[in-house]
């Protein structure tokens, strides 16, 4: 009798977690620069630096989430009705990530 072994290594991080890193910073530095750049030169009591806390915490948060969303990667795999369902709660945990970090990122210049 030989004993089957299904253990397996599976990685973490799927090979694109870079892409899905870059596309997070990049969508939070778009939807920021947006806020930013529309603000025009923004409210004196702001500070003259006031874009820099939005523009560097976003993003970051935004690379966050693509982490947060590679990980789910074999969740929403899955066969059937439950794959289906964690593909949207990937895609509503991406959307409400960075609206937090819109949030965040322009709490006390934009919005206090």
């Amino acid at each position: 009798m030989t004993q089957a072994n299904f253990l397996s290594l599976k990685p973490v991080f799927t090979p694109v977690l870079g892409k899905r890193i870059m596309a997070g910073a990049l969508i939070g530095l778009a939807l920021t620069g947006f806020f930013v750049i529309g603000a025009g030169k923004g409210n004196p009591a702001w500070g003259n630096y006031w874009q820099i806390k939005p523009l560097l915490l976003t993003p970051s948060i935004g690379a966050f989430v693509g982490i947060c969303y590679d990980i789910t990667e074999s969740l929403r795999k899955l066969n059937g009705w439950l794959g289906k369902v964690f593909w949207v709660l990937s895609i509503l945990g991406y959307v409400i990530g960075m609206w937090f970090g819109l949030i965040l990122g322009l709490a006390g210049t934009m919005w206090t």
